[in-house]
């Protein structure tokens, strides 16, 4: 699976307490398990956190910030935490009700008189809560690939999130929402009068430290010691662009590094306050640690766990009689984790700078139960057994559509038939020409991505993106009367699991 050669440099190991109270893990075993799994799943680079009693036991850098490059991962080190910047919007907002300028229980058309759902009562009815928990009513992710890496302004992501219609009913059941965090930035700004990544710099980054915390993604390009974005695809590490996600920047752009993150992860812990100072309001955190949503019995595969429920941007669960306050991040060549053991005093952070790995949780996984001292798992080698599985299911299933394109079938119309104009109600237009005898399909607010379609036989065409994170989807088209009536559109399920029915102009 390797095409480089990834060089493991170790970080900062700070040590500040005796080294009997460092669980035996990550005294000797740490380095090795970590460069394993460097190898194993070829992520370029790593980054580990973990805060103990208000101090950051371990920070420790591995790897490379760019594959194929020589400039080392360290403490400082800048990566996209993906969605763990939705416990920072949520709690904004739970500051700012702390500083009486704004409820929770508000309705968001109360500071949004603007605001749209496709039901207009549920528009009306929807609290700032709501926003936060993902109980709208939407599947998980409805929506994104519409706003994910789109040119859409957020102005029109909030117009084109008004005409969704959710596949369930409000209030019923969790589907994560992201651009409902985009929303519930737009209150901070309404509220504070600064705009939600200048409430978060001046009343979060700046007070904790974090100073080289960047709230857009558009600022991490121009960043000094910051980590490229990469995938894996066909087997093959590949760097990337970094995420352009903008137009939901509440939901998933923050950059930061494992010593930034600490603070952060130490403000957490200690009921706001971060070196002696009182930062975040100690109610403006629980408020954010409250259930509203839940997402089932939990469960794990080893030890004790009994419920999966969601607070306002963090998850919230019980393990081995502790609660624990999570989230993970995946965006555009990275995926990140943040893991919060109240009871413990312990926090988890976990940084990678590759979108196709499972080892940010399983690393968090192990330190936890060397923490509370539960048995070794291997919880790395678990899931990449179960990945491997996963992407030789894959594998096969793509080369059975391949065998099926080599026969040359044919399609129930000629090209030209499939060709033209289409229109999604919500999403807006998408093409298909015909190339040089392959159909290729574009769309409009998608520069540069495209999918090529190739014959399966009757109706169905087998769509592969030019960009890995989309993936490769059978698509069916509906013919009626000898003729192209729509197409059903579909994309990796790491962008979205609904499908999109495109009418032919």
């Amino acid at each position: 699976m390797k095409k480089i050669l990834l060089l493991f440099v170790l970080g900062s190991f700070y040590c500040c307490s005796v080294a009997q109270d460092v669980p035996a893990f990550i005294r000797d075993s740490l380095d090795t398990y970590v460069e394993r799994a460097i190898r194993q799943w070829q992520i370029p680079g790593v980054a580990v956190g973990v805060v103990k009693d208000g101090k950051a036991v371990l920070m420790k850098g591995y790897g490379v910030r760019e594959a194929g490059g020589s400039d080392s991962v360290d403490e400082n080190t800048l990566f996209m935490i993906g969605s763990n910047t939705k416990a920072f919007t949520g709690t904004a907002l739970a500051m700012l009700q702390e500083e009486k300028k704004l409820s929770l229980d508000d309705r968001v058309q109360q500071w949004l008189p603007d605001f749209k759902l496709y039901d207009p009562w549920v528009a009306k009815e929807a609290n700032l809560r709501d926003l936060l928990c993902h109980r709208l009513g939407f599947e998980t992710f409805q929506g994104d690939f519409m706003y994910f890496d789109s040119d859409l302004s957020k102005e029109q992501v909030r117009e084109k999130f008004g005409k969704v219609k959710p596949l369930y009913s409000f209030r019923s059941r969790w589907g994560y929402t992201n651009a409902a965090f985009l929303v519930a930035g737009e209150v901070v700004h309404k509220a504070s009068g600064k705009t939600w990544a200048e409430y978060l710099e001046e009343k979060i980054f700046r007070p904790l430290g974090m100073n080289r915390t960047l709230a857009l993604s558009k600022e991490i390009g121009n960043a000094t010691n910051r980590a490229s974005a990469h995938t894996v695809a066909a087997g093959t590490l590949k760097k990337i662009p970094y995420g352009n996600i903008d137009n939901i920047a509440p939901a998933g752009s923050i950059s930061s590094s494992i010593s930034d993150m600490s603070h952060w992860v130490m403000a957490q812990l200690d009921n706001g306050k971060y070196e002696g100072k009182n930062v975040i309001p100690a109610a403006a955190i629980a408020a954010t640690w409250f259930p509203h949503s839940i997402l089932g019995n939990g469960g794990h595969r080893f030890n004790r766990a009994h419920f999966a429920l969601y607070g306002l941007g963090w998850m919230l669960n019980e393990y081995a009689g502790r609660k624990l306050v999570s989230h993970t991040g995946g965006v555009n060549g990275f995926v990140t984790s943040v893991t919060l053991v109240p009871e413990e005093k312990l926090g988890i952070i976990v940084f990678t700078n590759t979108d196709a790995n499972s080892f940010y949780e399983g690393l968090k996984w192990e330190i936890l139960d060397a923490y509370l001292q539960l048995p070794y798992r291997n919880y790395d080698g678990l899931f990449y057994g179960l990945q491997q599985a996963e992407q030789k299911a894959e594998d096969e299933w793509l080369a059975k559509k391949k065998d099926t394109i080599a026969t040359k079938p044919s399609p129930a119309l000629p090209l030209a038939s499939f060709t033209g104009d289409y229109e999604h109600e919500v999403y807006g237009k998408m093409n298909i020409k015909n190339e040089g005898g392959q159909l290729v399909a574009t769309f409009e607010h998608h520069k540069g991505r495209r999918a090529v379609l190739e014959a399966l036989g009757g109706n169905r065409f087998l769509a592969t993106f030019n960009d890995h994170l989309y993936g490769t989807k059978v698509w069916p088209f509906t013919i009626e009367n000898g003729k192209v009536k729509s197409v059903t559109v579909t994309v990796a399920d790491f962008v979205e699991f609904t499908p999109y029915e495109f009418y032919k102009k």
